[in-house]
């Protein structure tokens, strides 16, 4: 299996990992097919995402994608990350092996699951 040199270095020196303790939108996913699990914190300020780190136990594809993924969605206004798909993430690395894809696909899984709880922490915010 051949991975691109942006996917073994994101993977060999991965950008943000951690938890943020002040995250204020979380998201978790797992795939119980291949045991990888992922946790993305995000801490969003005026609509805008200032911070993104994660936690990601799995593969190289999927420890590169959650990396990648961090970077791209630092500055991005909450409507562009949900937009933020997959396949931008594979660009990104310049690509992933077939059987690899489906940790691209946790990583816009948690992206998105993060958002969700951004939404509901505003709604609570509000009651």
């Amino acid at each position: 299996m051949e991975y691109t040199n942006k996917v073994l270095d994101h993977f060999r020196n991965p950008r943000n990992v951690g938890e943020l303790e002040d995250a204020n939108a979380v998201g978790k996913v797992g795939s119980p097919s291949c045991g990888d699990k992922m946790e993305m914190y995000l801490k969003i300020e005026e609509g805008i995402i200032k911070e993104a780190k994660f936690m990601t136990f799995g593969c190289a594809a999927a420890i590169s994608s959650s990396s990648v993924a961090t970077e791209l969605l630092k500055g991005m206004r909450v409507e562009e990350a949900l937009q933020l798909t997959n396949q931008r993430v594979v660009e990104e690395l310049g690509g992933l092996p077939e059987a690899k894809i489906h940790c691209s696909v946790m990583v816009e899984e948690a992206v998105q699951a993060a958002l969700e709880d951004y939404e509901q922490r505003k709604k609570q915010e509000i009651i």
